[in-house]
């Protein structure tokens, strides 16, 4: 393990969106400096950050120059290239390294590393040709969804034989995946949190999607307190497995026979953790900070239940006339200047012990 990092010295950060802004957050209270890469110069991360470097975060020569500036370097996007962040790795301490972020850019590397630690993902069937597609289909059966390996933007639901035509141009993308679509009860999700010795979970959550966006996030999840340990242990072994520095996020499917499916990794924090700002004893941010910097991680602890709604584009004049409406509603802002619909600018985090009743209340407010 690599000595940890300690107060004074600098963090810097690929990538200057809202995660990064509340990653520097941490990091600052935790007495680092903190740098950022990012192609836009007023991005989020960097109105409160040490200094900043305005390029792609592909750039491999801005890369460097952010290496050479920090004593460990993290990333808040997880799209950032593998082979660019490998050019750079020996420059500085990168403790997430590039195997993490390779199996999550890639379906087909992510379905059979869990296949490989024996957790269950949906079934799926890996698509080179238009002809693959038949045969796939036989063995999972209707509906099933096409997805590219690379870009989670890109995808086709299948319901019948007739939406096989509409679906081929993915194919033009290179090889794809044909995944079930499970039926699900919740979709639940948690956070693992490690520093390459030890690892901790946060608690099981509930996600709701609104248009393919995350809308509102229910902490604690309403599951059976055997699901939740399960879960737990899920994000628990995965961690420990990858040797995990940082935050991973783990998104499941519950169905309504109890069965659980793991989707989807995140390697780094997520919108899904934004809840334990205010009810947890650590938030996320800390987590990951102290993670990649070698620092003890501790139990986590949940003070209160919580419902997190994301403030979109559309939402952003509504949620502000709130402010002076809702006391107990904790507002937080990411200071983007471009207001774009489905785009968040911003959450809400509402301490409470009936999560039901908050959500009646959020949806009365038209967010």
């Amino acid at each position: 393990m690599v000595r940890p990092l300690m107060p004074g010295g600098t963090i810097g950060i690929v990538g200057g969106g809202q995660l990064g802004k509340m990653m520097a957050i941490s990091a600052k209270n935790m007495g680092f400096h903190v740098g950022v890469l990012d192609p836009a110069s007023d991005c989020p991360t960097a109105q409160l950050a040490d200094w900043n470097i305005v390029a792609d975060c592909d750039d491999v020569l801005a890369l460097e120059t952010l290496a050479k500036r920090s004593d460990t370097v993290t990333y808040e996007t997880s799209k950032i290239g593998v082979e660019s962040l490998n050019a750079v790795i020996e420059l500085a301490n990168v403790p997430q390294g590039t195997d993490l972020l390779a199996i999550t850019q890639d379906r087909l590397m992510e379905k059979s590393f869990l296949e490989t630690n024996n957790i269950v993902i949906p079934p799926y069937e890996t698509i080179i040709s238009p002809t693959d597609i038949q045969d796939a289909v036989d063995s999972i059966g209707f509906p099933c969804v096409l997805k590219t390996t690379r870009d989670s933007t890109q995808q086709y639901t299948l319901n019948s034989m007739s939406d096989f035509a509409p679906s081929m141009g993915l194919l033009r993308e290179g090889t794809c995946v044909l995944e079930a679509s499970i039926p699900f009860k919740k979709e639940l999700s948690v956070l693992v949190a490690g520093n390459g010795l030890e690892y901790t979970t946060f608690p099981v959550v509930e996600n709701i999607y609104r248009d393919g966006v995350l809308f509102e996030t229910i902490a604690t999840a309403d599951v059976a307190v055997e699901v939740s340990e399960e879960i737990q242990r899920i994000g628990y072994q995965i961690g420990e497995s990858l040797g995990l520095h940082g935050i991973l996020a783990v998104e499941i499917l519950l169905t309504e026979a109890g069965s659980l499916y793991v989707t989807n990794l995140t390697p780094r924090p997520h919108s899904i953790g934004n809840y334990s700002i205010d009810v947890c004893n650590i938030s996320q941010f800390d987590a990951h900070i102290r993670g990649i910097c070698g620092w003890p991680l501790g139990d986590v602890q949940l003070f209160s239940q919580a419902v997190t709604v994301n403030i979109l584009g559309e939402a952003l004049n509504t949620s502000l006339r709130l402010i002076l409406e809702k006391s107990n509603w904790n507002f937080y802002y990411y200071g983007k200047k471009r207001m774009v619909n489905n785009r968040k600018m911003g959450h809400i985090t509402i301490p409470t012990s009936t999560p039901d009743s908050v959500l009646t209340e959020i949806a009365a407010t038209n967010l």
